[in-house]
């Protein structure tokens, strides 16, 4: 076999065939003009997609306002506190009831840097270049995260309602807070690092890592606020009716008014790249030492819509993690996979299944939502509403409707009560999941 050349020069020959090409191709200056003019996701916006994303539904949970992540990573949070709200405001009759993100927020941030010490002393022998080390230093104290993270913030440190720990500046932009604790958490592994390679005691490398806990608690408290130890409960319900409990804590107000028991979900995730019917783990982006452990599930599509629907039938809403940014519009609160035919507009080939796009890094879990109804005709699911966390100025109220067909091309995980899944796939639960590397499709 001849050996491959990988250098081409591309020659002034070649940019002529180029040119002469674009000008060959069908209505080619019609096109230019619409794109050049109005952007190419204008210009093959498909104007059906109106019609198939109506929004009627056959199942529709009621919920009230929509919350705001602003200009944060916190989707995650949002859709954790999301699902638990809607309890709450079902159980006692206060629709547009809000629980604090601020408040796990504050505790992710402290839990974040605490399993970060122990992942850099644990690689501290390992050189800077590192795949796994270069991981855990690309971005580490960054917003986003699981469902897992969530629940465990919740399992600890339980809840507030939003009036106990309002939003500030820095948890509705967090841009400079995630700077600078990037900042601080590398240059925190830098001096770990160096203690070890200076063989430096046990109790003076934990002197040091004590001491640089503080200084990020420090930082979390003056840019959030402090989270509180007690609070009162006051609330009017649907039908005014005042109710106050007062002395509560975070721990215990989750107890007393919250029926869930977060142990009992799992996310299943659909992740064609990888065998079905097994377990997975992501200890990389796990946030809290001995909290829930990062587990997928990794079943067949079809199994992901079947619990889903399940599960809103029964009247609950759903957890989903998703990859937001494709075929989709903000404004509209539109999510449908053919919403922009680009590769017509351009006249190329664009396919890729999905197993491809993980493999090839076109896919990524970039967001997280809510599940709040499902249209569902002959017993197959048509399109879904969503309810996102970006406010009440992005779709209808900051519900979006999804396509069926977007939901097998862009939702990779979604979280059910076990109770969904069959005999078999619980009994898969039992299984010792196999570790995923920080950087596979999934992370």
């Amino acid at each position: 076999m001849a050996e491959l050349k990988t250098q081409h020069e591309l020659t002034a020959a070649e940019t002529a065939d180029l040119r002469a090409d674009v000008q060959q191709q069908p209505a080619h200056d019609v096109i230019a003009r619409a794109t050049i003019k109005n952007g190419v996701l204008a210009a093959s916006e498909d104007p059906q997609a109106a019609v198939r994303l109506n929004r009627t539904f056959s199942v529709e949970l009621p919920t009230g306002k929509v919350s705001n992540q602003k200009h944060s990573g916190r989707c995650w949070l949002f859709s954790t506190l999301n699902t638990i709200r809607h309890q709450f405001a079902a159980k006692y009759h206060v629709k547009d009831f809000e629980l604090s993100q601020s408040y796990l927020f504050f505790w992710d941030k402290v839990e974040r840097a605490n399993i970060f010490y122990d992942r850099i002393l644990r690689t501290a022998d390992q050189p800077v270049g590192s795949r796994e080390l270069a991981a855990i230093l690309n971005n580490p104290g960054g917003d986003g995260g699981q469902w897992a993270m969530g629940a465990s913030l919740v399992q600890k440190y339980g809840v507030v309602p939003v009036s106990a720990m309002p939003e500030s500046f820095n948890t509705n932009d967090t841009t400079g807070f995630a700077a600078t604790f990037n900042l601080k958490l590398r240059k925190d592994a830098l001096v770990l690092r160096d203690l070890v390679a200076d063989q430096a005691s046990e109790e003076q490398i934990a002197a040091t890592r004590a001491q640089a806990l503080k200084e990020v608690y420090r930082m979390a408290a003056y840019s959030f606020g402090e989270p509180p130890t007690t609070f009162d409960l006051e609330y009017k319900d649907d039908n005014q009716q005042y109710h106050r409990d007062a002395g509560l804590t975070p721990q215990g107000f989750f107890e007393k008014y919250f029926d869930v028991d977060l142990d009992d979900y799992v996310v299943i995730s659909n992740s064609p790249d990888k065998a079905f019917n097994q377990r997975y783990r992501l200890e990389s982006q796990e946030n809290i030492v001995g909290g829930q452990q990062i587990t997928f599930l990794n079943l067949p599509l079809a199994e992901l819509k079947r619990a889903a629907i399940a599960q809103l039938k029964d009247g609950e809403t759903v957890w989903f993690g998703n990859d937001v940014l494709q075929q989709m519009s903000r404004e509209r609160g539109f999510l449908d996979s053919q919403l922009y035919k680009t590769a017509d507009l351009f006249g190329i080939d664009l396919s890729l299944t999905k197993a491809q796009r993980l493999a090839l890094g076109e896919a990524e879990v970039s967001h997280a939502m809510t599940f709040t109804g499902v249209d569902v005709v002959a017993n197959d699911p048509t399109r879904w509403k969503v309810e996102n966390s970006w406010g009440e100025k992005n779709g209808d109220k900051g519900y979006f409707v999804m396509t069926d067909e977007w939901f097998s091309d862009f939702v990779y995980e979604v979280v059910v009560h076990k109770r969904y899944l069959t005999a078999d796939q619980q009994a898969v639960l039992a299984t010792t999941p196999t570790e995923l590397p920080a950087w596979d499709s999934l992370a």
